[in-house]
């Protein structure tokens, strides 16, 4: 049933794009709506893509390049906050993969995304909520 919704996401974004874009961009509309998909089922329920609210998580909007644990207003694990990682793209695939190999001792549930696919949309999705 996902598979169906992020190629229906996909579909549909590419669709609505106009006639100026680029492949490229035209690719990147359509994986951030397949992410976005994902991201309502797989990370909405603790993190918002508002920047003004954290919820269980905190706010992913500006999270590439953003060292881990700075975000003002949310009370991070001493793992995350002590981890001095800067949020890649690389380590937020690390992260989606395993999150508690990655940082060990993190509060957060695991939540094992390791289909490089559903990263990559991910990815496209975060990079979206760019401000």
């Amino acid at each position: 049933m996902i598979r169906s919704l992020l190629v229906i996401a996909a579909l549909l974004a590419l669709s609505h794009t106009g006639a100026q874009a680029s492949d490229e961009e035209r690719l990147e509309k359509a994986r951030a709506a397949a992410g976005e998909v994902l991201f309502q089922h797989r990370c909405r329920a603790c993190h918002s893509p508002d920047p003004a609210e954290n919820t269980f998580g905190p706010s992913l909007v500006n999270v590439i390049d953003r060292e881990a644990g700075s975000l003002p207003r949310f009370a991070y694990s001493d793992a995350v906050k002590n981890s001095g990682l800067i949020w890649s793209e690389d380590n937020l695939r690390a992260w989606m993969a395993d999150n508690e190999a990655f940082i060990p001792g993190t509060r957060m549930r695991h939540v094992k995304i390791s289909d490089v696919a559903e990263q990559d949309f991910l990815l496209a999705y975060i990079r979206s909520l760019e401000k």
